[in-house]
């Protein structure tokens, strides 16, 4: 076991990693560094119920306050890690230095902005923090217009709530359909229908070009010559795994910190968990590395109990949720693509209705993603560990 536990990133795979280390009886020291100002939070909210209003402030929180206190945890808000040296078991902040037994690396990741004129002016909004969706939030309301850019999850989910919250929203994105490539035409086709039916304007297959200052707002540029005026625009155009920490460090870094499937780095005293892990999944076979709140939990679990003397491995599919307006969405599958997507509707059909699609490679299933069909995200996900065939 280790008496001195420095956990860098107070997102959901660092909190996880402390929380984990003690409930398997983890006696050490804990010290939990957080960039922000704020105990670790919910991120998924910040796009859905507390972007519309639906979810104060105090209920973000994952764990009570009293909690950090109860259970020897050493929360650090508003603290940065600035270098990691392997040699000497240091970490070093603005406030000091900080030795450690063991480290847990959870520095997540980061909104990209794209390199066009204007994407990187400040007013110019990204979504990462509970700062950037109150500041969204107190832009937008009836009669306001926002753009969206990008049809990611975080996209759709923004998109569809600002339009809840009587915005008039554009949607920009160069894909032809929200969520296609990843998803499939059929399921795209039901995200865009969901999103036209919200009064969302789609500008799709089209990228910008530019955002201009202009009137007290924005002008963003499309391709193929269209400007339009808006008062908000919103860049929801991926993230980047803060991996700049472990790289200086000296560990190895392909895509994501490199860790076998206990989130141990070739470092043995340096683990890596969430965004930054590109770990090693026992029923895959294969490094991974996904960007989903339920796999951060999982990765910091994992790091916890193995620090606390315990075995763990990981072997789960990775996957989310999704709720884009009212309409949830549940995902599991193992990266690297698909072949064919069988898309499959249930009664009762129309563009609301419950749907399955199962994603195969080479006959063996790979994924699933389901609208309101509760028995086949459960069964898929047995399924996609199992490498059982895809089912008709």
């Amino acid at each position: 076991m280790s008496e001195r536990l420095v956990v860098v990133g107070g997102g959901p795979a660092g909190l996880a990693a402390a929380r984990s280390y003690r409930e398997s009886g983890g006696r050490g020291r804990v010290t939990l560094l957080s960039t922000e100002r704020h105990p670790p939070y919910r991120r998924p909210p910040l796009t859905k119920e507390y972007l519309r209003g639906k979810t104060a402030r105090e209920d973000l929180p994952l764990q009570q306050a009293a909690w950090f206190g109860q259970n020897a945890v050493d929360l650090r808000l508003a603290v940065a890690a600035t270098s990691l040296d392997l040699e000497r078991r240091v970490v070093v902040t603005g406030e000091g230095e900080l030795p450690y037994d063991a480290c847990v690396l959870a520095t997540g990741s980061e909104p990209v902005r794209p390199p066009v004129p204007g994407a990187d002016d400040p007013e110019v909004l990204v979504m990462r923090t509970v700062e950037d969706s109150t500041r969204l939030s107190g832009q937008t309301g009836p009669g306001s217009r926002a753009v969206v850019v990008g049809s990611g999850f975080i996209g759709c989910e923004a998109a569809a709530s600002l339009a809840l919250r009587g915005a008039e929203v554009t949607l920009v994105s160069l894909d032809e359909l929200p969520q296609g490539s990843l998803l499939g035409p059929e399921a795209g086709d039901r995200i865009r229908a969901w999103l036209e039916n919200r009064g969302i304007g789609l500008r799709l297959g089209a990228g910008i070009t530019g955002i201009e200052r202009r009137d007290g707002g924005f002008a963003v540029g499309l391709d193929g010559g269209e400007t339009i005026s808006t008062e908000t625009v919103l860049l929801g155009t991926g993230v980047e795994a803060r991996t700049g920490l472990a790289e200086r460090a000296g560990l190895e870094v392909d895509g994501g910190v490199v860790t076998d499937s206990s989130m141990r780095t070739v470092d043995p005293s340096v683990f890596a968990a969430g965004d930054i892990a590109f770990a090693y999944n026992e029923a895959a076979e294969a490094h991974i590395r996904v960007e989903h709140w339920g796999d951060a939990l999982e990765h910091g679990r994992i790091a916890g109990s193995v620090l606390a003397g315990a075995e763990a491995r990981w072997e789960s599919a990775p996957g989310f949720w999704s709720t884009i307006g009212d309409r949830t969405l549940k995902y599991t599958a193992w990266s690297g693509g698909w072949d064919e997507a069988r898309f499959l509707e249930h009664e009762p059909g129309g563009p609301d209705g419950p749907f399955t699609v199962w994603y195969g490679r080479e006959g063996v299933c790979v994924g699933v993603l389901t609208h309101n069909y509760d028995e086949d995200y459960e069964r898929g996900g047995e399924l996609i560990k199992a490498g059982a065939p895809v089912p008709g």
